[in-house]
């Protein structure tokens, strides 16, 4: 088989340009929630891949962070040397700036380097913003949707 009919060669490159969309419901909250299992960086010390699973958690304002362009700004640490604690404050500030959200949580969960896992949780919230009282539905029933 000749290795031309297996496809072309990907042209998507990474990137640091955060792209948005306009937040189709701005007049409520609403949670989203996104993890990211293939976060990849070097190590500053020795070179060495660093993997992290990512979790973005955000209350959008008026614009919400598109997808591919969000995979395509991840990509570009790849080749970066770059200590836990600094990439994932970057990357929440990075998404802060593009977005400019209610609220948003960047939780990075690193795989063990030397016998330590590493995990880092960074919050931005906006000046003023107050989130909605949780309410409790465990002091309803329960129902089933079948008949006994």
């Amino acid at each position: 088989m000749n290795a031309l009919s297996l496809g072309k060669k990907p042209s998507a490159k990474p990137t640091k340009k955060l792209e948005t969309f306009t937040n189709p419901c701005t007049s409520r909250d609403f949670h989203i929630q996104m993890q990211i299992p293939e976060f990849t960086c070097l190590c500053p010390k020795t070179g060495q891949p660093d993997f992290a699973t990512l979790y973005l958690d955000y209350i959008p304002n008026k614009k919400c962070v598109e997808l591919k362009s969000l995979k395509l700004y991840i990509w570009s640490f790849r080749d970066e040397g770059c200590f836990h604690e600094a990439v994932t404050n970057r990357i929440l500030d990075d998404l802060v700036k593009a977005t400019e959200p209610r609220f948003m949580r960047l939780r990075a969960e690193f795989f063990v380097r030397g016998g330590v896992f590493t995990n880092v949780v960074v919050e931005h919230k906006k000046k003023g913003w107050k989130p909605e009282p949780t309410i409790d539905l465990t002091q309803f029933s329960k129902q089933s949707n079948t008949r006994s």
